[in-house]
């Protein structure tokens, strides 16, 4: 819009989290960030990378933030950032730590697009705090939080009645293409057949339930995860590269 004769550039804020950053010319970087309310940005952070920059570190992965923009005709241009949880230096002091959270902001940049999508952005802040502050074991936070997200996303898993007919559960046969658990009748040849300790784990990993969860052993773990992590990648589309990377025990 015109002000006189000055063109005023329109600007707006949200919170965001860094999901990965790369290098443009000598010293800035394309950020791409997944905000509360306005989907996923991708926008110019000019003279993040020369020393002294006063907001470089704030935008790096891993970072919540709450940002100005100024709107641009390809990419917004990053004004203005305050830090709202610095995650990021303990996150990636630990491995699994790191490979858990680089999963998780693959995850949400597949999963979100344009549009708003508060729901995807709080979960992710959470399970980035989590992995932050060690809460959990970090292959846990993963796994509940890919289940989650996918759940919001409309992929939802049943772990408990049958997919295809309702039948009241627990059954332990699952099918990735239906969604779930099936009854003995519905069960094709050569379903995944889980554990009911495995069923019971992927169940409070959906709904969060950390007391059962935090209460597992290694190996009902390890289980669930290869249920998580075939279930992520069926749905997901092209996968998730960094999830080869993950340690889970």
């Amino acid at each position: 819009m015109l002000s006189g004769d000055t063109y005023v550039v329109p600007t707006y804020k949200d919170e965001a989290v860094v999901l990965r950053t790369h290098k443009l010319g000598e010293a800035d970087r394309i950020v791409t960030l997944l905000s509360r309310y306005n989907g996923q940005i991708r926008a110019v952070a000019k003279g993040v990378r020369r020393t002294g920059s006063k907001f470089g570190s704030r935008l790096e992965p891993f970072m919540v933030v709450e940002a100005q923009f100024y709107e641009g005709r390809t990419l917004d241009v990053v004004n203005q950032v305050e830090t709202i949880g610095a995650y990021g230096r303990e996150i990636i002091e630990d491995y699994r730590t790191y490979t858990a959270a680089t999963v998780m902001v693959e995850t949400a940049e597949k999963l979100t697009g344009d549009d708003s999508t508060p729901q995807q952005y709080l979960l992710l802040v959470g399970a980035l705090r989590s992995l932050s502050n060690k809460e959990h074991d970090a292959s846990l936070i993963l796994d509940s939080y890919l289940l989650r997200a996918l759940s919001i996303a409309g992929w939802a898993p049943n772990f408990v009645d049958c997919a295809r007919c309702g039948a009241i559960g627990p059954h332990q046969a699952f099918v990735m293409q239906l969604g779930g658990v099936v009854c003995r009748d519905c069960r094709p040849a050569g379903a995944a057949v889980i554990d009911p300790l495995t069923g019971e784990l992927l169940g409070a990993l959906l709904a969060g339930d950390w007391v059962v969860a935090d209460a597992s052993s290694e190996s009902i773990r390890g289980a669930a995860s290869g249920i998580v992590s075939a279930y992520s990648q069926w749905h997901i589309e092209r996968g998730l590269k960094s999830l080869q990377h993950m340690e889970r025990q």
